[in-house]
């Protein structure tokens, strides 16, 4: 194929993703805090050691609204998977006991 797109193809790109070997370890993280303004949404991921007084950021990601309305649909549709697979998820209270100072 010589860059030409078929009538089927028209309007669709094939994204090949890239993944470094120290994103592909992944990041534990337990505390997610969430910010937003009128144009994005500003997630923290963060990792809360039990009985220490400081936390780290491991993962800032900053997206707009309409790419966070399509993130949580997906994360509510794995949600149900799992759940119909592995049993109800019991959440944990939604922050460390304790006040959070930035």
């Amino acid at each position: 194929m010589n860059g030409e797109k078929s009538e089927g193809q028209k309007g669709q790109m094939k994204l090949q993703i890239q993944l470094d070997e120290e994103t592909a370890q992944g990041a534990y993280v337990n505390l997610a805090l969430v910010n937003h303004t009128e144009t994005e949404f500003v997630f923290d991921f963060i990792f809360v050691q039990p009985q220490q007084p400081r936390a780290k950021v491991r993962a800032r990601i900053i997206s707009s609204p309409k790419h966070t309305k399509r993130l949580l649909m997906a994360l509510q549709d794995n949600i149900a998977k799992y759940e119909s697979r592995f049993g109800e998820i019991d959440a944990a209270p939604p922050h460390p006991q304790g006040e959070i100072i930035q």
